[in-house]
């Protein structure tokens, strides 16, 4: 399941981000957005979603939503 398809309000535990680029990988990081870290999705909008990781709260697109690998 990707972080698109991940119900609202409910926490989950990132399984792996499927991307080739090098810099989105480390700006993720960089937000507490990695393998094996507990994100929770606030809403869903129509561009994207709001999430939230290490008690911050980011606006993420779909394309970026759809890379982010959830446990089920």
């Amino acid at each position: 399941m990707t972080l698109k398809q991940a119900e609202e309000g409910k926490e989950y535990i990132i399984k792996e981000i499927l991307t080739d680029d090098e810099e989105l990988d480390a700006f993720l990081f960089s937000l507490g957005c990695y393998s094996d870290e507990p994100i929770t999705v606030i809403s869903h909008l129509k561009g994207g979603c709001i999430v939230s990781v290490k008690d911050s709260r980011y606006n993420i697109d779909n394309q970026l939503a759809e890379a982010i690998v959830l446990y089920e």
